[in-house]
C-alpha cells in the first residue's frame, strides 16, 4: 500500500524536529562545558567546547537543507509551513548560541594565569538563567505551548538586570589598573550569556508565531 503525503510530512516534519532537539540539546551542553572550563581554569575542556562547534554549524546547514526540501518536495501550508520555517529560524538562534559557548571558552586560555575577581561570582547565575531559557524555549517549541514561550520572555529582563549590575561592578573594579584586564574579559562573557538570552527570547518568539500566526516581538530581539 502507498503512503500517503501527509504520512510523509508528518514523518520529515517529526525528524526536523528531533534534530532541532539535538542541535539545544549541543547547544546548551556548550554553554555549561564553558562555564565549568571557565570556572576551573580548564584549558581542555575549553578547547574541547571549541572544536564542538563545527558539529553544531553542521547540524544547522543539515536541518536548512531539510527544511529546504520539505519545502520544495511537500508543499506544506499553514501550521505545516509555520513548522518548517520556525525551524530554520530555531536553527539559526541555536547554532550561534553554540558560537558565544565557544567565545566564552576561548577566553579561558586567556584567564588562567589570572587571579578571580569579585564580579566572577556573577556570572555562574547568568549562566543557568541563560541556559534554562534556552531549554524553556525549546520545550515550549515541543509542547507547542505559545503560553510557555511568553513567559520564558519575561525571564529576559532579569538577565538584562544582572548584566547591567555586572557591568557597572567591573566598571568600579577597572578604577584599579591591575584589573582592567580580567573586569574586560569577564564583561566579554557576561555579554556573551546576555545574547545568549537574546537568542532564546527569540526561539520564544518563534515558537509563538508557529503555534499562533502571531509574531510578538521584545525589546531584547536580536536581528
Amino acid at each position: 500500500m502507498a503512503i500517503s503525503s501527509r504520512t510523509i510530512l508528518d514523518q520529515e516534519l517529526k525528524q526536523l524536529k528531533d534534530n532541532i532537539i539535538r542541535l539545544a540539546s549541543a547547544a546548551t551542553e556548550s554553554i555549561d562545558k564553558a562555564m565549568n572550563a571557565l570556572q576551573t581554569r580548564n584549558i581542555a575542556e575549553a578547547h574541547n567546547v571549541v572544536s564542538s562547534d563545527d558539529a553544531l554549524n553542521q547540524l544547522r546547514y543539515s536541518i536548512e537543507q531539510q527544511a529546504l526540501l520539505i519545502l520544495a518536495t511537500q508543499a506544506p501550508t499553514a501550521s505545516d509551513l509555520r513548522a518548517v520555517i520556525a525551524a530554520i529560524h530555531l536553527a539559526v538562534e541555536l547554532e550561534r548560541i553554540g558560537d558565544h559557548a565557544a567565545g566564552i571558552a576561548r577566553l579561558v586560555e586567556r584567564l588562567e594565569a589570572e587571579e578571580q575577581i569579585d564580579t566572577f561570582h556573577k556570572l555562574p547565575k547568568m549562566a543557568r538563567r541563560a541556559s534554562e531559557m534556552v531549554q524553556q524555549g525549546i520545550e515550549a517549541y515541543i509542547k507547542l505551548d505559545p503560553q510557555l514561550a511568553l513567559n520564558m520572555i519575561k525571564r529576559d529582563d532579569k538577565l538584562d538586570r544582572q548584566y547591567s549590575r555586572l557591568f557597572s561592578e567591573a566598571l568600579e573594579e577597572m578604577k584599579d589598573d591591575a584589573y582592567i584586564r580580567r573586569a574586560t574579559f569577564l564583561l566579554w562573557v557576561g555579554h556573551s550569556l546576555e545574547r545568549i538570552g537574546d537568542r532564546a527570547t527569540n526561539i520564544a518568539e518563534r515558537v509563538i508565531f508557529m503555534c499562533t500566526g502571531e509574531f510578538v516581538e521584545t525589546p531584547s530581539s536580536l536581528d
